[in-house]
């Protein structure tokens, strides 16, 4: 069993992240288990409407895609509302870019882009974390 790179990093749980259609009707849902909405905000470069819930040390995202040619909205086209990817925090995403690039890890993100609050981040191919689409999020 070849060993996870990522895990080998020791990072935390950021955030889950969940595409959906209708967001107002997503957060309704999720304030009826007990979430309350902390955050909304728009994020143009990447074609999404984004709401925040904490959920503990972590956080819950959901994105609504804005652009429909867009990435988010081809995922949801090809398959619904739901799951669309994990985000870990790591101290020096610099640093764990290039270990995964040592290591042979396929990455979406060769280097880091800011995403939400102005973070550092960068996607690693699904193909590498056994289908699941990861973030890498220094703050």
């Amino acid at each position: 069993m070849v060993p996870d790179p990522i895990a080998s990093m020791n990072p935390a749980l950021h955030h889950v992240a969940f595409v959906v259609a209708d967001l107002d009707r997503a957060l309704d849902g999720q304030s009826r288990i007990g979430f309350n909405e902390s955050e909304r905000f728009t994020l143009e470069e990447q074609g999404v409407e984004v709401a925040t819930l904490q959920a503990g040390a972590s956080w819950i995202e959901l994105i609504r895609p804005l652009d429909p040619d867009g990435a988010i909205a081809r995922f949801m086209a090809k398959r619904g509302e739901g799951f669309h990817h994990v985000a870990y925090t790591v101290p020096d995403l610099d640093a764990a870019l290039r270990e995964l690039q040592h290591a042979g890890v396929r990455l979406i993100d060769e280097t880091p882009r800011i995403g939400a609050h102005g973070w550092r981040i960068a996607f690693v191919h699904p193909e590498a974390c056994n289908g699941v689409l990861t973030e890498l999020v220094q703050e």
